[in-house]
């Protein structure tokens, strides 16, 4: 069985994307492992790394769900990521964001159906 998963996109350029996530996430990595490597850790077991590959960089996508889709847009306006709010996909409500590099990050209010 499963016990954990870490979603990875790649980037460009590290520190430009440590600015972005750390505004996507509200704060700084938890962890360094190792050069060009960020990750954040969102619950046990679960979290994202951000790895620095520039010939693979904006080709990731990740999917987040969140408590409160409509509080979190808001809150990505006010720390500067732009989007066009929150619309209906996949049996859910989702927001679309693009990082500096391309890589798409959605994130759903909660999934119907989804097994907790």
């Amino acid at each position: 069985m499963f016990t954990g998963m870490l979603g990875n996109c790649t980037v460009s350029d590290v520190a430009r994307a440590e600015h972005w996530y750390a505004r996507l996430f509200g704060r700084s990595p938890d962890h360094r492992p190792m050069d060009g490597l960020l990750e954040w850790h969102l619950a046990p077991g679960y979290g994202v790394q951000v790895y620095c590959e520039p010939e693979r960089a904006g080709h990731s996508t990740l999917v987040l769900e969140v408590a409160d889709l409509d509080a979190q847009a808001s809150r990505l306006l006010e720390s500067g990521i732009e989007h066009y709010g929150p619309q209906p996909g996949g049996g859910a409500r989702i927001l679309q964001l693009q990082d500096p590099d391309g890589n798409r990050v959605v994130l759903a209010s909660p999934l119907a159906g989804l097994a907790r």
